[in-house]
């Protein structure tokens, strides 16, 4: 099976990371965008709290923790018309991807679809199933084709880029006419900068009706919550059902601690508006540093990430990150269309930001 996917992208760094841990002063690994910052006393006191668990969680999940998931779409995104057989929470964002083409049944003769920049587990996932996976920004490039399953991800992993509610809007009434299901990775929703990102199951976007799609969510970036592995599917309730016919039956199930910690950080928006604050500064920080040096930033209006270029190829640009003691990503582990890009995470501690920034701008 593991032939059959593509190399594993991060494997391709080793080299570039050894150079920059070389350096005098230590690395900065701005290439993965793993959190740094501490879990919010909130969901430390909730796992805590809930550390007695003796018991098999269900794989549907408490209803409290659902509704805590309904509760933060309605009143941070204006997300309406949910009910509790309408979430399922998952053990991370990335598992989910990976697996919701198997488990929907899909397979040969099917396509999913997903941008021509994106996060690799979209595909990993239709190769998982069988699926035939296709690279397609363009609607109308589709021609007579009609995919089993579109991925969007606004805001987009690596780009930033923030897609209008006008743009969702045609995307669902297209998957719509088509009899398409709509799966929109919303996981960095809450890391906005210079943008207003809408969900796709905003009524502007979706027109009251979940049908057809589903929305997924993450509290890893959000709430420093990426070691707990907590994360929700949203939307249609016949497909939230399908998932979870298939997913009882393999036994996965978010531990029922995690799901109280879940609940706590979703019902608390104070050290959501904190984090997002301190994100802020380092990107401002990063990002006049790299226009200082001489990059172009692209995008970027949100997500962890300031998608760079000195238009040479990206890895060309990762070694001369690397002489500096730097890690970055380069873009083509996201596609050919990135190739003279690069994706810089602004998630290392202040002082590793400092860091970055003095070597840069030396």
């Amino acid at each position: 099976m593991s032939g059959r996917l593509p190399d594993f992208p991060w494997d391709h760094l080793l080299e570039h990371g050894e150079r920059a841990r070389a350096h005098p002063d230590g690395i900065v690994d701005l290439s993965v965008g793993t959190p740094v910052d501490p879990t919010p006393e909130v969901a430390q006191a909730a796992l805590r709290g809930a550390a007695n668990s003796p018991g098999y969680p269900l794989t549907i999940g408490r209803s409290e923790t659902r509704q805590a998931c309904i509760d933060w779409l309605e009143r941070r995104h204006g997300v309406t018309g949910l009910t509790l057989g309408s979430v399922l929470p998952v053990i991370g964002s990335k598992e989910l991807i990976a697996s919701m083409p198997g488990h929907l049944g899909l397979g040969p003769g099917d396509l999913v679809a997903y941008p021509e920049l994106a996060y690799p587990t979209y595909e990993v996932g239709a190769v998982l199933a069988g699926a035939t996976p296709v690279a397609r920004d363009s609607l109308t490039s589709f021609g007579p084709e009609v995919p089993a399953l579109l991925w969007l991800n606004s805001p987009s992993n690596p780009t930033g880029r923030v897609l209008p509610v006008e743009h969702l809007r045609k995307v669902v009434d297209w998957c719509r006419e088509r009899g398409t299901l709509l799966v929109s990775d919303e996981c960095y929703v809450e890391c906005a900068w210079e943008a207003e990102p809408v969900s796709v199951l905003h009524p502007d976007v979706c027109g009251g009706s979940h049908d057809g799609i589903l929305a997924v969510h993450s509290l890893s970036k959000r709430s420093n919550l990426a070691g707990y592995r907590c994360a929700f599917v949203a939307g249609d309730p016949s497909v939230v059902a399908e998932l979870l016919a298939v997913r009882k039956n393999l036994g996965l199930q978010v531990p029922g601690p995690q799901q109280v910690a879940m609940q706590a950080v979703l019902e608390d928006d104070a050290h959501a508006v904190e984090q997002h604050a301190r994100y802020a500064a380092r990107r401002a920080k990063l990002r006049e540093a790299l226009l200082t040096a001489g990059f172009t930033i692209d995008h970027s209006e949100a997500s962890l990430y300031l998608w760079s270029t000195r238009d040479e190829d990206c890895w060309e640009t990762v070694s001369w990150f690397a002489e500096r003691g730097i890690l970055v990503a380069p873009g083509s582990f996201y596609g050919v269309a990135g190739s003279r890009h690069v994706r810089i995470a602004f998630t290392a501690t202040d002082e590793r930001i400092d860091a970055a920034v003095a070597r840069l701008t030396v």
